[in-house]
């Protein structure tokens, strides 16, 4: 594994700015994110957490996803009042979801144990699954490849109900179905038997999709102590009862904090990266079927978006006592009622969450607490050996294609097919057409002005006829060499699919099928990694 960092112009400018300019940490969040661990220390411990019931809890939920006894042992060492955690959280992705969940989960393991070192006192790496969230057309595909080319794999299930990820129970014959499938598309390898029959005996012995996704990364980082919550668990529900009862108490503050901190924003040109207005409530509310309802707050009522539901500050108050299932949090509180709950000495994040961390300063404080600090997490992009020798093949630098692909690339290389370049040919073509054709417009104008325009328009045609001609004639060579074409597709489909990162496309499993988990241990124990690097490429070698 060769390891190689490279600056990549982002397109999320406040987060760009955190990272670089210290009036933005200054001004929106409480400390900066690699300086001020001695300082998020102190504080933590002048705090006070429920500490063992919260073990607890994470021990029976480990436990029930078979979690291996370095996790097990972690979750034991937080019963510590000196331990602390580093904190990040994804949605429940299908094989584990898209390559930037397992670069976040290897962000905070190897955060957490650099931490330790530094500090000397126990830092304990935590994933927060957010098994709440009720969006399974986001979760419910992969993308992977057919015929070389990229394409969307969805799992024949479908859910319109709204309910939360993890209240969704799986399909397994569906999902069994999807996977051989998935295998199918994929070349085999010395890998692929392992990986498949570990996979399927992680589906058959999970309920919902939460479940399946918490198996999985057992398999990814087996050894390596990470700790699993799932935010939608029962028993964690009824342990944040009293949080619930504080957001409640505090949410006309919160609400207001968050707007006003999003318009101001908004005025030092930053695009706002949360939808908010005064009547948000940032609480969901959960129904008898399991639909996840998001309330706004008028009053003394709290009302479904669409009036499905409208419970008074009272009823409230009594399901945070009494039946804390059936609430939620949503963007603005979840930060909060994870920050209630951990001691985290700080938390992971990728672009888009700096960013609407960015309006939550106010909001934690309202609660009498601070944020922690907010530390990008690492991002990569995989080159394969296969994609490397097609890189050296077509003379191309891997940081190029990922940061622009290969449009350009591909047709210079297509108009050097030929001894007279193409494009070349056809200005030259253009410029004598119109050298011959300018006489004529001139004696058409000296006719008429309406004959001008027709002389005009006449030669407007030829030049279109002139690009119909060259977009066919590029069509035909594009034809005649498809093969060495097909390789700047495919180093686009590896390295930018759909003009993205990477990470935003492709799943961990067409890696795993090619090296097995080798990779994911070598990423974790590399010491050239650095967490203040843009990005980083990652060669692979057999």
């Amino acid at each position: 594994m060769d390891i190689m960092p490279i600056h990549l112009d982002k397109n999320n400018k406040f987060a760009v700015d955190y990272q670089h300019k210290p009036e933005i940490s200054n001004q929106y969040f409480h400390y900066h994110p690699y300086e001020d661990d001695e300082i998020r220390l102190t504080d933590i411990q002048k705090r006070t957490y429920n500490r063992n019931a919260l073990s607890k809890v994470l021990e029976q939920m480990n436990k029930e996803w078979d979690a291996p006894v370095e996790t097990l042992e972690q979750i034991e060492r937080l019963k510590d009042p000196t331990s602390t955690v580093v904190i990040g959280g994804q949605q429940a992705g299908l094989l584990t979801g898209p390559l930037y969940t397992m670069n976040k989960i290897i962000t905070v393991i190897r955060l957490a144990k650099e931490k330790e070192t530094d500090l000397k006192q126990p830092v304990l790496p935590v994933f927060w699954i957010a098994g709440e969230d009720h969006d399974f057309d986001e979760i419910n595909h992969v993308f992977s490849i057919k015929n070389k080319n990229l394409y969307k794999h969805p799992i024949n299930q479908y859910e319109t109900t709204g309910k939360s990820v993890s209240d969704v129970n799986i399909d397994k014959a569906a999902a069994k179905r999807w996977l051989q499938q998935l295998l199918n598309d994929v070349p085999e390898t010395i890998y692929s038997a392992t990986w498949y029959e570990e996979t399927i005996r992680c589906l058959h012995k999970s309920h919902s999709y939460t479940d399946f996704f918490a198996r999985l990364i057992f398999q990814l980082f087996p050894d390596s102590g990470v700790i699993l919550v799932d935010a939608h668990n029962r028993a964690l529900r009824e342990l944040e009862s009293s949080n619930f009862s504080l957001l409640i108490k505090h949410q006309p503050e919160i609400t207001d904090h968050v707007y006003h901190t999003l318009q101001i924003m908004q005025q030092h040109g930053y695009p706002a990266p949360l939808d908010s207005d005064t009547n948000n409530a940032n609480i969901f509310y959960h129904d008898d079927d399991g639909s996840r309802i998001l309330l706004e707050r008028s009053g003394n009522q709290w009302i479904g978006k669409n009036e499905e539901v409208m419970k008074s500050t009272e009823e409230m108050y009594d399901m945070a006592n009494n039946a804390p299932w059936r609430l939620s949090t949503n963007v603005v509180t979840r930060p909060i009622m994870q920050e209630l709950l951990f001691p985290s000495l700080a938390f992971v994040a990728g672009d888009g969450e700096i960013s609407y961390w960015g309006a939550l300063k106010s909001a934690f404080e309202t609660v009498g607490i601070k944020m922690p600090p907010v530390v990008p997490r690492l991002s990569f992009t995989f080159i394969t050996e296969r994609i490397s020798k097609l890189l050296y093949k077509r003379a191309l630098k891997a940081e190029n294609v990922i940061r622009t692909g290969t449009a350009e690339a591909k047709q210079r290389w297509l108009l050097t097919q030929k001894s007279v370049p193409l494009d070349m040919l056809f200005d030259e073509t253009k410029d004598s057409m119109a050298k011959i054709h300018n006489p004529l417009t001139q004696y058409a104008a000296s006719i008429s002005p309406d004959l001008e325009n027709e002389a005009e328009k006449n030669f407007a045609y030829i030049e279109q006829q002139l690009d119909y001609l060259k977009k066919r004639m590029i069509k035909k060579m594009e034809s005649n060499h498809d093969l060495q074409l097909g390789h700047f597709r495919e180093l686009e489909t590896m390295l930018r699919p759909n003009g993205m990162l990477q990470e935003r496309v492709w799943n961990p499993f067409l890696l795993i099928n090619q090296y097995g988990y080798q990779f994911i241990k070598e990423l974790l124990e590399n010491n050239q990694l650095s967490f203040e690097q843009n990005h980083y490429m990652i060669w692979l070698n057999k």
